[in-house]
Parts: C-alpha cells; sequence; structure tokens
C-alpha cells in the first residue's frame, strides 16, 4: 500500500518464497546485465560472478532462454542476449525524452561547475540548443535555447559534425564557405576536418574565442539507444575563468554527464562498466 500500512493479516514481511522469489528476479536481472557488457558468457562465467552453484546459474540461463530473453551462440555452452529483449525495448526510445532526462544532470553541473550548461542538436546545417542551465556565476543576459549557431565555430557543433555521417558532414563542409566570427574561427576545411577527427577520438570538442571573443567553450556527445550521437552537452563561459586549463580539470565531469544522459537515452556503454553571457557554444 501506498500509505506504507500493510494489509490486513499482513507481518510487512516477505515469507520465505516471496524472498527467494526476488533473488531469483534480481539473479536473472543481473544475468541479462552481465550478458549486456560482456556480450556473452557460459554458466561457469554466469555462476562465478552471481556467486551461485553452476545448477543455478545454468537454471536461470534456461528461464530466460524459454522467454526468448538469452540464447546460445555458435561457441558451445555460451549465451548471449536474443530477440525478446529488443522486443521488451522497443517500446522505450519513443518515450524518451531529451530534454526530460537531461534536465536533472545540466542543473546538477552547472551547480557543480558554476558556469552555463548548454544541450544541443543538428538542424540542418546549424546546431540549436534546446536545454540551458546556468551556474550561479554566470551572466544570465541572453538566453540561448531555440537559437541556432554556427556548427563549425562552436564546441557542441564540432561535436555534432564529428559524429554525424560522412555524407551529411562532407555536404555542409563542402557546401559552403565557413564564416569567420572571429580571427580564431576555423575557416579552413581540410584543418576543420583534422580536428573533428582528433574529437572522434578524444570524445571532447573545445572552441576558444572561436564564436565570440573572451568565450570559451567544451562539449562532449550524448548517445542513444542505438549508439548514435544525437546531441551535445557542453559547458562554457568568459575565456579569464574557463581557460585551457580550467577546461582540462573539468573534462571528465563534462564527460561523466554526458555519459550519464547517454544513459537515460537507453545508451549501453560496454566500455564504461569496465572502466560572459550564456553562450551558444
Amino acid at each position: 500500500m501506498s500509505n506504507g500500512q500493510h494489509a490486513p493479516g499482513s507481518t510487512g514481511r516477505r515469507g520465505p518464497s516471496e524472498s527467494g522469489g526476488v533473488q531469483s528476479v534480481d539473479r536473472a536481472i543481473t544475468v541479462l546485465e552481465i550478458l549486456a557488457r560482456d556480450g556473452s558468457a557460459g554458466v561457469s562465467d554466469v555462476a562465478a560472478e552471481i556467486g551461485v552453484h553452476k545448477s543455478t546459474a545454468f537454471r536461470l540461463l534456461a528461464s530466460l532462454e524459454d522467454r526468448d530473453l538469452v540464447e546460445q551462440n555458435h561457441e558451445r555452452g555460451k549465451y548471449q542476449l536474443s530477440f525478446g529483449v529488443l522486443r521488451l525495448a522497443s517500446a522505450i526510445p519513443a518515450r524518451l525524452d531529451l530534454g526530460r532526462q537531461a534536465q536533472a544532470v545540466v542543473d546538477d553541473l552547472a551547480e557543480r561547475l558554476d558556469e552555463t550548461i548548454n544541450v544541443a542538436v543538428v538542424r540542418e546545417h546549424y546546431a540549436v540548443n534546446v536545454q540551458q542551465a546556468l551556474g550561479s556565476a554566470a551572466v544570465a543576459s541572453q538566453n540561448w535555447v531555440g537559437r541556432l549557431t554556427p556548427l563549425h565555430a562552436t564546441s557542441s557543433g564540432k561535436v555534432l559534425l564529428a559524429f554525424m555521417e560522412d555524407r551529411q558532414r562532407d555536404a555542409i563542409l563542402d557546401g559552403a564557405a565557413l564564416e569567420a566570427f572571429t580571427e580564431h574561427t576555423i575557416t579552413s576545411p581540410a584543418r576543420l576536418r583534422r580536428e573533428l577527427a582528433q574529437i572522434r577520438d578524444d570524445g571532447v570538442a573545445t572552441a576558444h574565442d572561436e564564436f565570440e571573443l573572451g568565450l570559451n567553450a567544451a562539449a562532449v556527445p550524448v548517445r542513444d539507444h542505438t549508439g548514435a550521437v544525437i546531441a551535445a552537452v557542453s559547458a562554457s563561459g568568459p575565456a579569464y575563468r574557463l581557460d585551457k586549463e580550467s577546461i582540462h580539470a573539468r573534462t571528465d565531469e563534462l564527460k561523466a554527464a554526458g555519459d550519464d544522459i547517454s544513459r537515460r537515452m537507453g545508451y549501453l556503454d560496454q566500455v564504461a562498466s569496465s572502466s560572459s553571457s550564456p553562450s551558444a557554444s
């Protein structure tokens, strides 16, 4: 009951069978998480990780196999996730909303970094900020939400360019001259392509005085359940406060925020389990 009271005749404690059922559910979920993380695993591997006898692990896998949630792969004795998981998961992405999933993350990041945090997505040849959170140090003189900003001159835009399909990126870079907003804006397609390749390797983009003089920013990708980059989350602020050293020191926190939003959007990162005015940038 929602008021915390127990039904008549109930002691409020689980009986032996109920406790065993909850434990079995917990173990079954853990098995699915192991297979999602590792790709495949044998009965002995599963048993060792969840701390049960091999016979128990086999029964768990057999039950999941009966529900089409796992299947044996071509390696004898190895199990992997099956199409039943996709059937269950397919109902989720359509209900996930980027703004709703990112809100708590960007608010927390803005408070911790004390800078302006933006979430941006691609719209044609531009980046558009769809969400913004301000740290106490930010000068809240302009709201960038809904504003179109250049892909090549902002940190968010560079992330979106770096991870988009080659054909789409080439059409943008080869279709028109890259506008210079300041003397530091990259206007050479060849130079920008080299930087975008580095961004794909590093997982972070920076912009120093490239869109506005005195304004620096860094951004990281946000992925959906397929692993595709659907947005960028950035931290931006005045150059005197958010210099190169400060950006470097905050990169891990920024990446963690991007990973958190990605996870909320359904992305399963297997690697992670082992391991002046508010800016438009």
